[in-house]
């Protein structure tokens, strides 16, 4: 059924970057700017001129699932998020009655009145971005909450009246031990939410951590401890109730990201907003990560693109084939080969004689090895 719903050529996903923040963490490299005022009146006059310049494109599709992403989409405000979403209702047609709309926020922004607002303006998934239960390393990441405020966030959001709510949750992190990491799970595990998404650290240029990787690099855990790390939270997740379904996704009653499964299987979708990426008629492409020139060139009715490429048909069924192993129930390879034309199947042969891939009734799915060692896989395919 995901198979075939994200494929359709008229089914479309949204996304829109809220570049606002009250704080840069130490490993962030997204484009952020201040949370004031006649930035976010910037920001949404630039976004209308963008939507509309759009629109015309999207006349003809129908849209599966809304994501806002930042930054902190928190902080835009809820009569501004209803006015955003009353754009795409006055103009254009979602696949069901109840699409997945989805809102990013932090645990210090949570107040069970503004989560209210928000569901009022309807978002009906909330984001929280936890990354971890520990005191002292929620100091390493310069976040702002405190664990018991990160706990008091899902409460909050419940008692709002949105039960669809997916943590973020980091390993791999500076001075983090087993101990730790298993003792964050086993709180998480027990919480009432419907999504973990799975990160590990990586430090990327422009950040804090970057700027200290040469100390950071000495704290961090050895590799035998990052993959045992990742084999406790499958169990302990699974313990809870929350499935994998992906590489770094775990559901509870089967409350799959809808938007994410889109990226994994082609779905095209639109990114609005400054730095926000695409995907659409084979093309990858992205807006300027600067909210005044995103602004400037749209006044001036130019795009705001500033970044795009169009891979070969065969590269471009490659990635899509590595991206798709990442579900956990596999991928259809008739209808693959049906939608995105001929594979080798050599590069699949000689994974599963690594023990990393299962070729089986026509599918090919990880190994439980495979799982661990993803990277591995990714790079034989593409």
């Amino acid at each position: 059924m995901l198979e075939s719903t994200g494929s359709a050529s008229d089914s479309v996903s949204l996304y829109f970057h809220v570049p606002f923040c009250t704080h840069k963490c130490a490993y962030c490299h997204f484009y952020v700017i201040p949370d004031k005022d006649s930035f976010k009146l910037q920001y949404m006059e630039g976004l209308q001129l963008e939507w509309f310049r759009w629109l015309p494109v999207l006349k003809n599709k129908k849209i599966v699932s809304v994501y806002f992403g930042g930054g902190t989409p928190a902080l835009l405000g809820a009569p501004a998020i209803s006015k955003i979403l009353s754009w795409i209702h006055s103009d254009l047609v979602f696949t069901t009655d109840n699409p997945e709309i989805t809102l990013e926020a932090n645990p210090e922004n949570i107040t069970k009145e503004l989560m209210t607002e928000y569901a009022s303006a309807g978002i009906n998934r909330v984001s929280i971005g936890i990354q971890t239960l520990d005191p002292h390393l929620l100091k390493v990441l310069e976040r702002l909450h405190s664990a018991q405020k990160a706990l008091d966030a899902i409460w909050m959001t419940r008692e709002a009246g949105i039960k669809n709510i997916s943590v973020d949750l980091m390993y791999d992190l500076p001075g983090q031990t087993l101990d730790i990491w298993n003792r964050t799970l086993k709180e998480i595990q027990q919480l009432p939410i419907t999504h973990l998404s799975l990160y590990n650290l990586t430090i990327e240029p422009h950040t804090l951590f970057f700027k200290q990787q040469e100390v950071l690099r000495k704290q961090l855990p050895d590799p035998d401890t990052s993959l045992q790390m990742y084999e406790n939270a499958i169990s302990v997740l699974a313990e809870g109730g929350l499935e994998q379904y992906e590489i770094s996704a775990f559901a509870r009653d089967g409350k799959w990201s809808q938007h994410n499964v889109g990226y994994w299987t082609a779905r095209p979708f639109l990114g609005l907003g400054p730095s926000a990426f695409s995907y659409w008629d084979n093309k990858r492409f992205r807006n300027v990560a600067n909210l005044s020139r995103y602004c400037k060139a749209l006044l001036q009715g130019d795009s705001p693109i500033d970044f795009s490429e169009e891979l070969s048909p065969e590269a471009r069924r490659q990635e899509l084939l590595a991206v798709q192993l990442r579900l956990l129930h596999g991928v259809d390879l008739a209808l693959f080969q049906q939608k995105h034309g001929t594979i080798s199947l050599g590069p699949l042969e000689q994974l599963q004689k690594e023990g990393l891939v299962l070729l089986s009734e026509g599918r090919a799915r990880l190994t439980k090895r495979g799982v661990l060692f993803y990277d591995t896989v990714a790079s034989e395919l593409i």
